[in-house]
């Protein structure tokens, strides 16, 4: 297997420029994942990866060789993409030794190599069935094990569950986790739901409007987001932002929402950012709420409760914003209800860039 390394690469269609000068390490060995909204560019880096899109300024090396300008076939990769790409004349087994046939491998090697990545991923009693006989899982499955036979130095995946059903995404996602971490793999990952990224990087790359917004471990930056768009990006429910102005009352600062709410501030978690009257958007996740045992805290108008068994969901008005939180499954909370809750966690964001105060990019 080998590192990849992307340098200042820039890519254009016409007059619409998707990639800006994006750079991105992966360990050797690593899985990382591209994460993003639709027309963040994640599809046409990894495309670029694959050499099947040509870039316009940049460097793209695998291990210790720059393949920027090689074909796709000199590159030494393996792909698996969304639609599965299977040849619908052709047996799962026939699929499977297709690529290796065109190289001229050995019978004897494709036999072996067929055996080992069918067992892999249990394919064993559907090598002789055709394509339209196969469930998508099962299709997914032997998409990956025809990149499995290629024994590339990087594999590379675009959003290869998003034809699945919810439940069958989230076997299958074990399935390719467990597969990278058996076969040692560098993999790269393309997908827009940030579940799939969360639970499958072991480096993350979030991309907005063609540059790549924060990279690092997924929890890392799921605890301390860069950017605003990082933040409401990663996390399901998504971060509550509220329009704040900052204000010091004696001795301590406060973040003041207007509707005579107002949210203390930890000074020391924002050091040197804190001006009286700036204005800031503040975040708050849906789990970092709990109700308040004697009235203090911020005034909630629940207009929906969610019971999802683990948990509820309070959906509703605070200082005039849309607002979640998340409840213990035991809170008596009802609609039409107004309900005090306190902040154990808040982030804080310039109102004009979107940069966290608390971060240094």
């Amino acid at each position: 297997m080998a590192s990849v390394r992307v340098k200042g690469l820039n890519k254009r269609f016409g007059q619409t420029h998707v990639l800006r000068g994006v750079s991105v390490e992966v360990p050797d060995g690593a899985f990382a994942v591209l994460v993003g909204p639709s027309g963040c560019g994640k599809s046409t880096l990894l495309r670029l990866l694959a050499g099947l899109e040509e870039a316009d300024e940049g460097q793209i090396s695998l291990g210790d060789r720059d393949v920027t300008r090689l074909e796709p076939r000199d590159r030494d990769i393996a792909m698996v993409f969304q639609s599965y790409a299977l040849y619908p004349h052709l047996t799962v087994r026939e699929n499977l030794a297709f690529g290796l046939k065109l190289r001229k491998t050995p019978a004897s090697e494709i036999e072996a190599r067929v055996k080992e990545a069918s067992e892999m991923l249990g394919l064993g009693p559907l090598l002789e069935r055709y394509p339209k006989a196969l469930s998508g899982g099962q299709r997914q499955r032997v998409a990956m094990g025809r990149a499995i036979v290629r024994r590339a130095q990087l594999f590379l995946f675009d959003e290869p569950l998003s034809n699945l059903d919810a439940a069958l995404r989230a076997q299958v996602r074990v399935d390719i986790r467990k597969l990278h971490d058996r076969m040692g793999a560098t993999s790269v990952y393309v997908t827009h739901d940030q579940v799939e990224a969360m639970t499958l990087a072991d480096v993350l790359f979030v991309l907005n409007k063609g540059v790549v917004e924060q990279a690092g471990p997924p929890l890392e930056i799921y605890g301390a987001p860069r950017t605003k768009f990082v933040a409401g990006f990663l996390g399901s429910p998504a971060m509550n932002f509220l329009d704040a102005r900052l204000e010091s009352r004696d001795g301590r600062w406060l973040a003041a929402l207007g509707h005579g709410v107002d949210v203390a501030i930890d000074a020391e978690a924002f050091a040197g950012e804190l001006q009286a009257g700036r204005r800031v958007t503040l975040g708050v996740r849906p789990h970092d709420v709990e109700l308040s045992g004697d009235g203090a805290g911020a005034p909630l108008e629940v207009s929906i409760v969610e019971a999802l068994g683990v948990e509820s969901l309070a959906y509703g008005t605070l200082a005039g914003a849309h607002f979640i939180a998340r409840l213990e499954p035991t809170a008596k909370v009802s609609k039409g209800e107004t309900i005090r809750i306190l902040f154990r966690n808040v982030h804080l964001f310039d109102a004009d860039t979107g940069l966290s105060l608390r971060a240094k990019a």
